[in-house]
């Protein structure tokens, strides 16, 4: 069965290759909610599992290229499609682990911002996720760590430095933080805020602590209200490492550690702390680099914005406080897929075995307000 790596199609799609179709064949709403950008739906799933040749009619109407690479969620009933199409003539392969395996690549690119040293974004595009990797001097820090390893420790091997701490902006709800077990690895703290760091071993962050790594000073903010232990990280003033705390064009949301029964307070205790978060954050110069865990869609580093261009077009700070809260509050979108749990294992509440964390945090992201 011909198949392609989710890094080889990752690379062909950064070269916007007009030779390849990316064809989803889920459900429409599953594809509605979460896709590799470009791609095209045709919702055949069902009569694949059915009757494989009644989806013939469906694809026969698909665009000329030279190569088809079909998806599913797990790559199983895509290789059926494949099949098909194969037998139709067309050529067919099929993306390994489908959206699962899109979900493990991650691209990095360096941001340009005036420090003595060197910031590297990482995207993950399957997830809508946004890491940081700082490197000065020689040493390096890992800031809001997928579980994927190898990436970071490949960008730190790239730049021949040394790791010396691992840091999270807060406890996540959309993905397993890899943060705590990268320290482990290589035998360097994990830094954490106390009020997130419920049950695990975390050197614990507070505000207005200023950590050095090599020729930069990193000051930390505590900016709650998305998490009761949420952190900005602040670049000498040239950029802000937000978290989920201050989107682009959004904000965090504020139910996700009620819901999940990890925090004591309400959701609009939380939106008032998270808009007192916010006048903090907002009273930086507009020059400075908003850098933000998450940005929706299939990101593409280096996603940056200035916080001026963030205060033109985020809706969320137009609002004043009351409003704010009120629609915090009341607004609540569709959760992350599985984020009591993801929340728990965050904070180190629960366990879960590498084979599984995949699955815990397969879909979409959702830790915005909208």
């Amino acid at each position: 069965m011909p198949e392609i790596a989710p890094d080889e199609l990752s690379r062909r799609l950064q070269r916007d290759d007009e030779d390849v179709l990316v064809l989803d064949i889920r459900h429409g709403a599953e594809f509605e909610d979460w896709h590799i950008p470009g791609s095209t739906n045709v919702d055949v799933y069902d009569r694949l599992v059915d009757d494989p040749e009644s989806a013939t009619d469906s694809l026969g109407d698909l665009p000329d290229h030279d190569e088809i690479v079909t998806v599913c969620t797990e790559g199983v009933v895509s290789q059926t499609a494949t099949d098909v199409l194969l037998d139709m003539g067309y050529d067919a392969t099929t993306l390994t682990d489908g959206m699962s395996g899109w979900s493990r690549v991650h691209r990095h690119a360096p941001v340009p911002v005036g420090i003595d040293g060197q910031l590297l974004q990482v995207a993950r595009p399957g997830k809508g996720c946004l890491s940081h990797v700082l490197v000065s001097n020689g040493q390096a820090a890992v800031f809001d760590a997928s579980h994927y390893l190898d990436a970071y420790e490949a960008i730190v091997a790239e730049y021949d430095a040394e790791l010396v701490a691992a840091l999270d902006t807060h406890a996540h709800a959309d993905h397993v933080s890899g943060g705590a077990k990268l320290a482990a690895r290589e035998d360097v703290p994990y830094h954490l805020h106390p009020a997130d760091a419920l049950e695990i071993d975390a050197v614990p962050l507070e505000d207005g602590q200023t950590i050095t790594l090599g020729g930069v000073e990193i000051d930390v903010r505590h900016t709650p209200g998305h998490s009761e232990g949420s952190v900005s990280f602040d670049l000498e003033g040239e950029a802000l490492l937000t978290g989920d705390t201050l989107f682009h064009e959004s904000v965090g949301r504020v139910e996700l550690g009620v819901e999940a029964g990890i925090e004591d307070s309400d959701v609009e205790a939380n939106a008032a702390t998270l808009y007192e978060s916010l006048q903090r954050l907002l009273a930086y110069p507009d020059d400075v680099l908003v850098l933000p865990a998450h940005d929706p869609g299939s990101p593409d580093p280096p996603v940056t914005a200035t916080l001026g261009e963030v205060k033109a077009r985020n809706a969320d700070l137009q609002r004043d406080r009351e409003a704010f809260v009120e629609t915090l509050a009341s607004d609540v979108p569709d959760h992350p897929p599985n984020f009591e749990r993801v929340k728990r294992v965050n904070v180190g509440q629960e366990s879960v075995a590498d084979a599984e964390l995949a699955d815990l945090e397969l879909g979409p992201n959702n830790c915005a307000a909208e």
